[in-house]
């Protein structure tokens, strides 16, 4: 989604102000009985609607995780806010506490929002957004258990978008500002699959920029900084934190995986802006990574405050780069001209070479992604499926029908907003199918407010 910033209050992305279970939801069609495990969603959900809604960052609400459990053709639900010290600051004092891109007031513990994603990895389910710590939460409650350092070896920003090696289990993380507020110091780590942290260094970016996310092959790390750029006088002015400043050009730092920051390397191109990849791999000595890219970004303005008057919706391109080439430039291919966002793939393929991928796209005029692509890259083709006029889709999630599948081979999770009804589905579309439809719809009786990311959980993994 990419509503403009006033808009973030209204419709299904307005909060909703309850916490809920369900044991036995109902379902049109069937559940796949091979479909067995929970999907743990994230996304902003302010406690307080805000004093001033023309002002409230999309970005700043509080996270809250809706979790479906699925299982032996029935579905089971369950939301709870991630109860972070802004959160139980703002319970306790009963009214909304004014907060930015930085530092809370005086007296409030500074664990974010956690309202970006939801990951499981080294038996502990964590609730993720890039500026502090995870918070960990009980996996089967939901309870919030508090900021997860690993024991101790971990400080400042984690980035809510971490990979893990499907062949090593190995996970990779990286933070940004991590030398205070809007610094361009950034850090690049590494959790052993049993949660040990292996490596934690730090180097300097070319300028603050927001790195929402990062870009992960078998060999190497790749970080791509872009004029949204991060001002720290500005922001003491009253100026915008963020801003985009195509001036500043676009630049990705190259990492060794195996020889960490003593290896960086930057390469530079002309000005874009992506939050998210899809995924990337080496081929024949290049570097390359699809990713949804924007020629600006939505939702943050100008320095001097005033925003863009259209913002060009992302598209699916390849970036490619050859680190033994010589030349510090990387180009650019579109792929596909449909607008869209939130890619996902068949994660046992990410940071290799891969064929299938997912978008929540957007076929009609407006911010809300409407249809669900599937792409088969390698053969050029694309499957869509739309919801009726005024619905809209959230992330789609990928889920292989057995742990030995194909690539691709499976099901796609996303939840669904049905405008007329003002409630939710979460719908199972079949791979081989996706322009069918869902094979089975678990139905809410409430909405599920548009939000970001999510992951699923096989019943098979020990939660």
């Amino acid at each position: 989604m990419t509503p403009d910033v006033s808009r973030t209050v209204q419709g299904n992305f307005a909060p909703i102000s309850f916490e809920a279970e369900a044991h036995y939801l109902p379902v049109v069609g069937e559940l796949p009985r091979g479909l067995s495990g929970t999907l743990y969603r994230n996304g902003p959900n302010p406690l307080f609607q805000p004093d001033d809604p023309a002002r409230h960052h999309w970005f700043l609400g509080d996270g809250m995780v809706h979790a479906f459990s699925l299982r032996d053709g029935r579905a089971a639900y369950r939301n709870r806010w991630v109860r972070t010290g802004k959160f139980e600051a703002e319970a306790a004092a009963g009214a909304p506490i004014a907060f930015g891109f930085g530092r809370p007031p005086d007296g409030i513990r500074n664990e974010g929002v956690a309202n970006t994603n939801v990951l499981f990895h080294a038996g502990k389910l964590l609730a993720l957004e890039e500026g502090h710590l995870p918070i960990e939460l009980d996996p089967a409650s939901l309870a919030t258990r508090g900021p997860q350092s690993f024991g101790g070896a971990l400080e400042g920003p984690f980035t809510a978008h971490p990979k893990i090696d499907p062949m090593t289990g190995e996970l990779i993380f990286f933070g940004y500002s991590v030398g205070g507020p809007l610094t361009q110091t950034m850090s690049y780590g590494t959790l052993a699959r049993d949660g040990r942290v292996t490596r934690f260094e730090h180097f300097e970016a070319p300028y603050c920029a927001m790195v929402h996310d990062f870009i992960v092959t078998e060999r190497r790390v790749l970080f791509p900084v872009l004029p949204l750029v991060g001002d720290l006088p500005r922001a003491m002015q009253g100026g915008p934190a963020f801003a985009w400043q195509p001036q500043m050009g676009a630049h990705i730092g190259l990492i060794d995986r195996a020889r960490g920051v003593a290896s960086l390397r930057w390469f530079r191109g002309e000005s874009c802006f992506i939050f998210h990849v899809l995924n990337a791999w080496e081929q024949e000595g290049r570097v390359f990574a699809d990713v949804m890219q924007f020629d600006s970004p939505p939702l943050f303005p100008r320095p001097d405050g005033t925003m863009a008057e259209t913002a060009t919706p992302a598209r699916l391109v390849r970036w490619s780069l050859d680190p033994d080439a010589g030349t510090d430039a990387f180009s650019r291919t579109e792929l596909d001209d449909l607008a869209g966002e939130f890619p996902r793939l068949d994660e046992r393929r990410a940071g290799l070479v891969y064929r299938y991928g997912a978008i929540a796209a957007r076929t009609r005029d407006g911010a809300i992604h409407d249809s669900i692509a599937w792409y088969d890259l390698v053969g050029g083709r694309r499957a869509l499926y739309t919801l009726p006029d005024g619905d809209g889709i959230s992330e789609p999630v990928f889920v292989p029908r057995a742990p030995d599948a194909a690539e691709g081979d499976g099901w796609l999770l996303a939840l669904a907003y049905r405008a007329v009804e003002n409630r939710s589905d979460l719908l199972v579309l079949d791979t081989d199918a996706i322009d069918r439809g869902p094979v089975a719809s678990v139905e809410l009786a409430h909405r599920v407010p548009f939000g970001f990311h999510g992951n699923f959980v096989p019943s098979e993994v020990r939660l």
